[in-house]
């Protein structure tokens, strides 16, 4: 694959009043479209496209876009401010269809954890654009998520293997968190204790993420990357400590495959049970045994052949 292929070309979109960059990638022209819906709350992606075309290898096999969500990376803060649960899906729905036009092909859509949330929402209202939905290990019930990532720390604590994480679980406030502190610190605790991504720890991600923004959006672009991080997470905490896609699930009409991980701290079997219990006539659900919450980093292989037989409609048997 061509090292240009690699880098893409950057495009920026103007969607809801406010300007957001996509890159896309490539071995070729003629590719069907793949976009790339990235977790959050607030996290951008443009920094972490080395890390997916190192570990999935997806532009071997689509046109792929990466997309910095409204307000991710070094986005005015006004735009950051002005996130919502409803923007956020409104946000997806406009880059499925901008990128069904520019592509001229129905778009396969790879998200994850909370943009698979938003994801699932907006191919409801987008199946003429959308050709299937991989979700990696959506965010469903706020609430039950708290308590299985609560639940999992308690255990942790309990065994007595490290004295100092057991004191920093025990100074960790009760969910739901309303502030984006409280969120980072479970964050680093769920990250060093394994639940989140297989990697040494949470000091290794985060020298991870900010070599990489650092070398995708300079130096004041990952001072302001950050500062957006924490302002849509402080607007977006009081609403997704209510939210429950249980509530009103929904239906999109093409087939959606569900990714989960044995291992992840924030995803019970019980919710993937419930998951499971909601899923449609061409709909999938797998568990990668031993993969956390980032599956599609754990188990990369798996999570592409599974999102390269959703484009080519195999996995239902169509």
């Amino acid at each position: 694959m061509a090292a240009a292929s690699l880098r893409g070309r950057i495009v920026t979109l103007d969607i809801g009043g406010t300007r957001q960059r996509a890159r896309i990638c490539a071995a070729r022209d003629g590719l069907p479209p793949l976009l790339v819906v990235q977790a959050g709350p607030g996290l951008a992606l443009l920094n972490e496209v080395a890390k997916f075309q190192q570990r999935l290898h997806l532009e071997e096999e689509f046109s792929v876009t990466y997309w910095d969500q409204r307000g991710c990376g070094p986005a005015p803060l006004r735009d950051a401010r002005s996130v919502s649960m409803q923007s956020q899906v409104d946000d997806v729905r406009a880059a499925i269809r901008w990128l069904a036009n520019e592509s001229g092909q129905r778009v396969t859509v790879l998200a994850v954890s909370l943009g698979a949330t938003y994801a699932l929402q907006a191919a409801a209202r987008e199946a003429s654009s959308t050709k299937a939905l991989v979700a990696v290990s959506i965010d469903t019930d706020m609430a039950a998520g708290d308590a299985a990532a609560a639940d999992f720390l308690r255990q942790a604590a309990s065994r007595g293997d490290n004295p100092r994480i057991a004191k920093s679980i025990a100074s960790l406030p009760p969910p739901p968190y309303l502030e984006p502190k409280h969120l980072q610190d479970r964050a680093r605790l769920l990250t060093d204790l394994g639940g989140i991504e297989n990697v040494k720890g949470f000091g290794e991600l985060l020298r991870g993420a900010l070599l990489s923004m650092v070398r995708t959006y300079g130096l004041l672009g990952t001072v302001s990357t950050l500062r957006n991080m924490s302002a849509i997470q402080a607007m977006l905490l009081p609403e997704l400590a209510t939210f429950d896609l249980f509530a009103d699930w929904p239906r999109p009409a093409v087939p959606v495959h569900y990714i989960f991980g044995s291992g992840d701290a924030l995803v019970s079997q019980s919710l993937v049970q419930r998951v499971a219990d909601r899923l449609g006539r061409d709909d999938t659900l797998v568990v990668l045994p031993g993969a956390r919450h980032m599956v599609h980093f754990d188990e990369p292989a798996a999570v592409r052949s599974i999102v390269v037989r959703a484009q080519r409609a195999i996995l239902s048997g169509t």
